[in-house]
């Protein structure tokens, strides 16, 4: 059976109105990350290769189902929790003329309203090997202050992930997923940081995070550093998982 004829038969299979992007941050340390494809085919916009991870709902599929399927095809990424932060529903959100040719190229309804629903996740990169396939010729993790532009409405997804992400920052602690299992209160000061792109005072983020109680000192500090020693802390799990399930009050500096 030729490609083609495999094509159109699982393209028969997909809703043509419903899909599913991902945005997946990463942390490296310093900064934040975004993990994006680059489209297999020729037709694709050289002007924004890269994309999210996305692409439409089987009918037999619920959201949470598709959302993890499409970011196993297109990233090899599995065994992540992902969670909804909105809906696009624009009627030209797939209209632009440059993206038309590769639309055409990969559906068989190209024409078709599409609605698509956002998930997002926070990971830690380190932890998992990337292995796209389907028409995801590659998948790479890309810095987010060079994300400049993006097919569709992609960048106005990923701008939108990143305001519900502030926005959940403020009411359940992060990190968990994006620290090592040890580390310094500077280190998770910059990922704060790196979330909201800004400078944070230190000993006001200092003061407010122990004051959180969601952290257990350890009898350990680094070794090796130029300047004087950090002491190591790690995540009480018990009070985080609380928190996460509860939230607490706005955690602003």
């Amino acid at each position: 059976m030729s490609r083609e004829i495999i094509k159109k038969e699982i393209n028969n299979q997909l809703n043509p109105n419903i899909s599913v992007d991902c945005v997946i941050f990463g942390f490296d340390g310093k900064e934040l990350h975004v993990l994006l494809i680059d489209r297999e085919n020729e037709l694709k916009n050289v002007v924004s290769a890269h994309a999210l991870p996305g692409n439409l709902v089987y009918d037999h599929e619920n959201l949470n189902m598709a959302a993890e399927r499409v970011l196993k095809e297109l990233t090899g990424l599995t065994s992540i929790y992902l969670e909804q932060f909105g809906a696009f529903g624009d009627p030209d959100r797939i209209k632009k003329k440059e993206d038309q040719p590769w639309l055409k190229s990969v559906r068989t309804n190209p024409n078709a309203r599409v609605v698509t629903i956002g998930y997002y996740s926070l990971i830690r990169m380190s932890d998992y090997e990337l292995n796209p396939s389907s028409f995801a010729k590659f998948a790479k993790w890309i810095p987010l202050k060079e994300i400049l532009n993006l097919p569709f409405d992609h960048f106005k997804i990923l701008n939108s992930s990143i305001e519900y992400l502030r926005s959940n920052t403020k009411i359940r602690p992060i990190g968990y997923n994006l620290l090592p299992e040890k580390f310094t209160l500077n280190e998770m000061q910059k990922l704060y940081e790196a979330i909201f792109n800004k400078k944070i005072d230190n000993r006001n983020f200092r003061r407010k995070i122990i004051n959180l109680d969601v952290l257990d000192k350890l009898a350990e500090k680094q070794e090796g550093v130029a300047h004087k020693p950090a002491t190591f802390y790690k995540f009480n799990v018990v009070k985080y998982e609380s928190y996460i399930e509860k939230g607490f009050f706005k955690f602003e500096f």
